[in-house]
């Protein structure tokens, strides 16, 4: 993935344009026939590609139990409401810490390795995590999950917002995307980002630069699984319950499909497109089919095969024509301008 050079501007255009789509989203969302939930689930899983992406896109690490980290954060806040301290703060927090433990531990384990192997592991420990949801009755509650997670309110000491409605619940959950977005964009343009673009480039000429590759793969793995750890800390809250299929392979290949998709390897924004691309195929198709997934399998086969750099690819590659021809036409317009120039000096000669 290309970096830009030089210093990026802290609110480029697309993250505006983001930002304020999403924030006037009650405005114009029952309009076209949709819902507010609709854009509050899209906002999590926004959160959760652009995660993922730091370790794909920009790390190149092929992770394919990330649902597992999903989940841990979904049951992490909900047992910490339920079972120690029901504050919003604490367990959004605490959400994410154990998220970011459980993470690391992981990547003890599967740091030094890479390709298939790597992605083996994060498969295998993926399944470990959703085992255990299942089978552990009497913390996660098992295949009947965990239920009656409420919606606590954000409470900023001299002032308390509710957040039961789907409303208050999406402003919030829009507050805190907001600062996971600049926050990402801040590191994968930060020197830390360019040593991660470097190692997916190529890990052993970084590693032969002074790199100490195994601590950067570690820490790729850990800040992209903790994202994704508080996107399912909203998500819980967002469905007020926690469910072991949230761990499963079908999220993990979920949140794959829409970076992908949504051309997460050459783009930062890829994953906001192919999240919102995914989660509305899902529903329109959802309303003609219940086999609205092998339409949208054949539609990512097909962007595979024929267009591996997805949607922010094919618009990338649109901009760059529209320069070229703007560019030829331009030196053509230089090169006519030159002639008549060079035949009005040869009739005053």
């Amino acid at each position: 993935m290309q970096l830009a050079a030089g210093r990026a501007p802290w609110f480029p255009l697309p993250m505006v344009i983001v930002l304020v789509l999403l924030l006037s989203t009650p405005l114009w969302v029952a309009r076209v026939g949709l819902y507010q939930y609709l854009a509050l689930e899209i906002m999590i899983w926004m959160m959760f590609a652009l995660g993922f992406n730091l370790l794909l896109g920009f790390t190149g690490l092929p992770s394919f139990g990330h649902g597992a980290y999903f989940g841990v954060g979904a049951y992490a806040f909900g047992l910490l409401q339920l079972k120690l301290w029901p504050n919003l703060w604490f367990d959004l927090l605490g959400a994410v810490l154990v998220t970011a433990v459980l993470a690391g531990l992981v990547g003890l384990f599967i740091s030094h390795r890479r390709g298939i192997y790597y992605a083996l592991l994060t498969i295998a420990f993926g399944q470990v995590f959703w085992f255990v949801a299942n089978k552990w009755h009497t913390v996660t509650g098992g295949e009947d999950g965990l239920l009656n997670i409420q919606r606590l309110p954000a409470d900023f000491g001299f002032i308390a917002f509710p957040l039961q409605t789907n409303g208050a619940l999406f402003y919030f959950c829009l507050a805190v995307f907001a600062l996971v977005l600049v926050g990402l964009w801040r590191l994968v343009h930060s020197p830390l980002g360019r040593i991660l673009s470097a190692i997916k480039q190529n890990e052993t000429r970084a590693a032969f630069v002074g790199y100490n590759i195994w601590l950067y793969k570690w820490l790729a793995f850990t800040l992209s699984a903790s994202v994704a750890g508080l996107a399912g800390a909203l998500f819980a809250m967002a469905q007020q319950s926690a469910y072991p299929n949230v761990m499963s392979l079908h999220n993990s290949g979920f949140v794959v499909m829409m970076v992908l998709v949504g051309g997460g390897m050459v783009s930062f924004w890829g994953p906001v497109i192919g999240a919102t691309f995914f989660i509305l195929a899902r529903d329109l198709l959802g309303v003609y089919t219940e086999a609205w997934l092998l339409w949208y399998g054949l539609v990512f086969m097909a962007m595979v095969l024929f267009k591996p750099e997805g949607i922010a690819g094919i618009w990338q590659e649109w901009r760059g024509r529209l320069a070229r021809r703007s560019a030829v036409g331009a030196g053509a317009s230089g090169a006519a301008a030159l002639a008549l120039i060079q035949r009005g000096a040869d009739e005053a000669v």
